[in-house]
């Protein structure tokens, strides 16, 4: 199980609010912190966690894809911390001699600021706003109304031909879901936990649907924390 601390201010009514939230991981899925102990996570997972490297890289090798591995991941935190970002998810252990390419944020929302907007209000906004093409539901997580939106995103080409090559050989076409919650607080704050997967290259496939179930699956566990 993984748990993680909400960095908010104390709300309006003492004790009403999580300290938290926990969630079930898959095996071979680790959580990265974003706000303090990103630099010691990274450590542990580049060293601790993957021991083993995909099929195909020669041992003398290993180092150097580690190393490489590292500099992704620090720039995919960084990003997601500008963004508002608390923890980063993504699976660290080869499934059958490669690594999955997916990942998911939880990350705080600048929404819901009027405080006497009820969340239904909120999330009907939202769905009627709607974003990227794609679909938005309204489900419930951990007892309460939220919003599931699912889409597809695409490199932008114009921006892709000016990118390094490295960059260019490396963006892929990705399925993407995103849930909206609010804090079980009644104050306004909002949270969302956001998936992106390439799949197998084939954002229709099977392999790819069964990452989005994974991913749904494991929002199904999200729980508020009090302790």
């Amino acid at each position: 199980m993984s748990t993680s601390d909400l960095e908010q201010q104390p709300p309006a009514v003492e004790g009403a609010a999580p300290r938290g939230y926990e969630l079930v991981l898959p095996p071979g899925w680790v959580r990265i912190p974003l706000r303090e102990g990103t630099k010691e996570a990274l450590e542990k997972v580049l060293f601790s966690h993957m021991g083993q490297v995909p099929e195909g890289i020669p041992r003398d090798d290993a180092m150097r894809f580690r190393l490489d591995m590292r500099r992704q991941i620090e720039k995919q935190a960084r990003a997601a911390r500008r963004n508002g970002g608390l923890d980063l998810y993504l699976p660290v252990h080869p499934r059958g001699g490669i690594f999955l390419m997916a990942s998911f944020i939880v990350a705080e929302m600048p929404i819901g600021q009027d405080r006497a907007a009820p969340p239904e209000a909120v999330l009907a906004q939202l769905a009627h706003e709607g974003g990227p093409d794609g679909s938005a539901t309204e489900v419930e997580v951990a007892g309460v109304p939220a919003l599931r939106r699912s889409y597809r995103s695409a490199p932008d080409p114009a921006k892709l031909r000016s990118a390094p090559e490295a960059v260019q050989q490396t963006a892929l076409p990705a399925r993407r879901v995103e849930y909206v919650i609010p804090v079980a607080d009644g104050h306004g704050r909002w949270i969302s936990i956001n998936f992106s997967t390439p799949g197998d290259g084939d954002l229709d496939s099977e392999f790819t649907g069964v990452l989005v179930e994974l991913f749904d699956a494991v929002v199904g566990t999200f729980k508020w924390s009090y302790e």
